[in-house]
């Protein structure tokens, strides 16, 4: 994206709360598979494309805990697919259709969330050869570096390190990448670690996740760099509690997945481990 516009788009941020912007796009919807209704099982929506987290084959971390919980349940996990667009939470969970939203902000207003089963960060990401030693927003070498920084949803709102940059001046060697990128195409949240490890850019400042999972594909190492904790505030928080969401009347529910969560914590971090979740602890 051309700087120009990547400033005019840094002007327009509202909210640090880039996870929370990806569930609050409910206003258009999407597509989705067959409601199931046995509720014997664990029904969980998640969207059909979306690597670290989930895919249709099931490959993501959030599948792997889904089939961790269900089998805690003596259950199944029961999916209906649905892209993490416009319309996910009020054509998925508010509908009935599932029972369960995995991998939501702790807190997050229109759901019941539970306890965070995992928190995690932002990350600076650049090859190992470049022989950087990036790990603050004050580095000198952010003015002259090309960067990297997802932006979210249809209007292209920006992400915590996109409005921080701009804050600093640092506009005209910013490139944005959609977090949603061309859903035709497999995992597209990655395609912003490939273009550091091609040299399409220098740096980029990635949601942890992303970043760990897709940093250990590339064909050349990556060094990844935790945000420094000063870097957040209250209103540009860089480090989330992540959650389950279940319908705000489903308390019982949420009180055994809890449970859940407690008595399966340790697994729950071998399978974050595996994935390259970069772990932060509670603060």
């Amino acid at each position: 994206m051309a700087s120009a516009t990547f400033a005019k788009l840094a002007r327009s941020f509202s909210s640090g709360l880039w996870l929370v912007a990806i569930l609050l796009l409910l206003s258009t919807p999407g597509w989705g598979d067959e409601p199931r209704n046995d509720r014997q099982e664990f029904r969980v929506c998640a969207d059909p494309n979306n690597l670290p987290f989930s895919n249709r084959k099931q490959e993501g971390f959030e599948n792997k805990i889904a089939e961790l919980l269900a089998r805690e349940l003596q259950s199944q996990v029961a999916y209906t697919w649905w892209p993490q667009r416009r319309g996910f939470i009020r054509n998925t969970l508010s509908a009935g259709v599932c029972d369960v939203v995995m991998g939501v902000p702790a807190g997050y207003a229109p759901v019941l969330t539970t306890q965070p089963y995992y928190r995690s960060t932002y990350v600076f990401v650049y090859p190992q050869k470049a022989g950087y030693q990036i790990s603050s927003f004050d580095d000198p070498l952010l003015h002259r570096l090309k960067i990297g920084v997802h932006l979210i949803g249809d209007d292209y709102a920006n992400s915590p390190p996109a409005h921080l940059l701009s804050t600093k001046g640092i506009v005209d060697n910013v490139v944005g990448y959609s977090v949603f990128g061309n859903y035709a195409e497999d995992s597209p949240p990655g395609k912003i670690i490939q273009a550091v490890a091609t040299g399409e850019i220098d740096l980029a400042i990635v949601w942890g996740p992303i970043a760990g999972y897709f940093a250990k594909k590339q064909a050349v190492p990556l060094t990844l760099v935790p945000v420094p904790a000063n870097a957040s505030s209250l209103t540009l928080p860089f480090t989330y509690g992540i959650s389950l969401g279940v319908r705000r009347k489903d308390e019982a529910f949420k009180v055994k997945l809890d449970e859940m969560l407690q008595r399966k914590a340790a697994e729950v971090r071998q399978i974050l481990q595996e994935y390259g979740v970069p772990l932060v602890n509670s603060q």
